[in-house]
């Protein structure tokens, strides 16, 4: 929404509390000013903060633009959530990053606290009766991360196009057994699927094509950024494992070279960190990036 009247001030020199500073220079209530920090009207050094207690030192320099005539109000919080963070919602879709250990839809046991239930539930309120949301794209239970659901079928069905086309950006992070000879790399291959619903490579198929980078390299491990060029079921898993270097924690696909000492934790060192899409109304390009989870971080301490 366009500023009827926008105004700009520069603060440099001062150090302090990024509201009480801004209060001051503004005539402000704070109250006033976290709601104007809450909707982008203040940057640190060009980047937008909405941290209300970020401390300024004097080298700082902050800029705050705003419509004098408006009357800026604190955001709510948002409910707590269990299972997931809302990345993005608005009336056609709803971005989430997913926990590890969540199935992302109900299988035929008729598992409960699926994603899909989770979400329902948090978008009706706590009532009794969830909402509806569509399902676009599925993780494994033990992986983390991005996922996009529509809310309404003709929104879900535009963005299953945009994966079926390939348009979409998937990136994810990954610790591998071993220490990977090149520095980036394509996989090939075509899958296909046996009894169990595992996967494998044959003479037989889907195309599925793999693309990674090598992120950082520990004494007898590999974290690496993979980009998928196709999305099918247990891609990244099967790839990794048939080249000789499985995720750490993967008790499906070379089950004892995926042991590791310092990766104790029941899920996959797998995460969908960033996603990029299309959406289907606005036709805006939406991008989202995650951080890595605890788990990532506590074993590259580890080094």
């Amino acid at each position: 929404m366009p500023l009827k009247k926008q105004t700009h001030h520069v603060l440099e020199g001062e150090e302090g509390r990024i509201d009480i500073l801004v209060a001051r220079l503004l005539g402000f209530s704070r109250a006033r000013v976290r709601g104007l920090m809450d909707h982008d009207g203040v940057t640190l050094n060009g980047m937008e903060c909405q941290d209300h207690g970020t401390h300024v030192v004097a080298r700082d320099v902050v800029d705050v633009s705003y419509d004098p005539e408006r009357k800026y109000r604190e955001k709510p919080p948002e409910r707590k959530t269990h299972g997931f963070r809302l990345l993005f919602r608005d009336e056609h879709l709803v971005v989430v990053s997913k926990e590890a250990g969540v199935l992302t839809v109900p299988t035929d046991r008729r598992e409960k606290n699926t994603l899909v239930d989770l979400l329902s539930n948090f978008l009706a309120g706590g009532q009794s009766r969830g909402a509806k949301v569509c399902v676009v794209h599925r993780l494994d239970r033990d992986t983390s991360g991005i996922l996009v659901f529509g809310l309404r079928p003709a929104v879900a069905e535009d963005l299953i196009r945009q994966f079926a086309a390939r348009k979409p950006e998937r990136e994810y992070y990954a610790i591998v057994a071993g220490k990977l000879a090149q520095d980036q790399g394509e996989i090939r291959s075509l899958l296909q699927t046996d009894k169990a619903l595992n996967q494998k490579s044959g003479s037989t198929g889907e195309l599925a094509i793999t693309h990674y980078r090598v992120i950082a390299r520990y004494p007898d491990s590999t974290l690496v950024a993979v980009n998928l060029e196709t999305g099918r079921r247990n891609q990244i898993r099967v790839h990794f494992a048939e080249m000789g270097h499985p995720i750490l924690g993967d008790v499906r696909y070379e089950r004892d070279r995926a042991l590791h000492p310092s990766w104790p934790y029941k899920r996959l060192a797998l995460h969908a960190r960033m996603l990029g899409f299309s959406h289907p109304v606005t036709r805006r390009e939406l991008r989202f990036e995650t951080e890595l989870p605890e788990e990532f971080k506590r074993f590259s301490r580890v080094f």
